[in-house]
């Protein structure tokens, strides 16, 4: 009896074994793969909340165990990883959707999609020099900016489209308000200057006082805003909300924001000193593509039409940015994305 128990229990392991072995064929056919994704650094809150869930979804229901590998930085710099210095990425997402038909087309990519808008704010704490006066009379912001007293700062136009929108929106507000505005607050504190009403961004930015602090792209600003070492700071709104700071709205003749603007915008332009390129106002949009080297180009085609879809309009929605609907795309459009966007050309 106790031998045809031993049997009996062998025979039971050796086909719970089996059968595991069997139900385990379902679980070693889930891909692991890594997504490299260069992006501007104010999409940094939306996207991390899209990678999350997007990561749910491709292992439910694609068979991928994906992890991500991102490079937030600014979007100049986004997109010269991959044409300057020979980085590979899956997704490339910038701020200004322009920096992809100027910079990377049609060697690098030859297509994008435009997604996104935003508009330019100043943002503060309570702990900012003046800060109460600076909510009840928004409208004196070139004013408060402007004492000696008061830091401000901004993101390096060479390297992120948030710095050269906040230097544009300086001089736009001379013509709306018909005050210096840009000669006090960039002239006197930097070597960045205008030739009429074209801004030149030299290639080496140099500080002239402690008045002023500029980094390489805008969210480096938050930190030193939120500790009280900076007092206000050119940024998106949406990254105002995300990180529950006091902001001044500007008008909408120079926040960047409204499309019915777009011509009075682009009596501004700017020359990047670190492309050569010049760039004229316009309204916000940010931009998306794949590269044609992308090295997980299938996967990287899932992670867009995730971000392009309804699922991406509501991430950004909850994270206080608009979302373009539908989203348009430009280019040789692929297949797989047609159906989410409205083709243009």
């Amino acid at each position: 009896m106790k031998k045809a128990g031993f049997l009996l229990i062998a025979v039971l392991l050796l086909s719970v074994v089996a059968a595991g072995c069997m139900g385990g064929s379902g679980d070693s056919s889930t891909k692991e793969e890594t997504l490299v994704i260069f992006h501007a650094g104010s999409l940094s809150v939306p996207f991390q909340q899209l990678e999350e869930e997007f990561a749910k979804y491709a292992e439910e229901n694609l068979g991928y165990k994906v992890t991500f590998q991102d490079e937030a930085s600014g979007s100049v710099m986004a997109v010269r990883k991959v044409i300057d210095l020979g980085k590979k990425a899956d997704i490339v997402a910038v701020a200004d959707y322009t920096l992809i038909p100027q910079l990377m087309m049609p060697n690098f990519t030859d297509f994008y999609a435009i997604f996104a808008t935003n508009e330019i704010v100043i943002a503060f704490t309570e702990h900012s020099k003046y800060a109460d006066e600076m909510k009840a009379h928004p409208d004196r912001w070139y004013e408060i900016l402007a004492r000696d007293d008061v830091s401000f700062g901004f993101s390096d136009p060479n390297q992120d489209p948030c710095g050269y929108r906040s230097v544009m929106v300086m001089k736009l507000a001379d013509y709306y308000y018909d005050k210096p505005i840009f000669e006090t607050l960039v002239e006197r504190n930097t070597n960045i200057y205008a030739n009429g009403s074209m801004v030149i961004a030299p290639k080496d930015i140099q500080i002239k006082n402690d008045r002023v602090v500029i980094r390489p792209k805008e969210t480096d600003l938050t930190a030193l805003v939120e500790s009280g070492s900076l007092d206000y700071y050119f940024i998106y709104k949406s990254v105002a909300e995300q990180h529950n700071l006091s902001y001044v709205t500007l008008p909408d003749e120079i926040n960047l924001r409204d499309f019915k603007m777009a011509d009075y915008y682009g009596k501004v332009s700017i020359y990047i000193g670190s492309t050569g390129k010049i760039i004229q106002a316009k309204p916000i949009v940010y931009g998306v593509t794949v590269p044609k080297d992308a090295p997980n180009r299938e996967l990287a085609m899932e992670f867009l039409k995730y971000l392009l879809g309804e699922n991406g309009k509501r991430i950004f929605q909850e994270n206080h940015q608009d979302f373009i609907w539908p989203p348009v795309a430009f280019g040789s459009v692929p297949d797989e994305i047609k159906p989410l966007v409205k083709v243009e050309g």
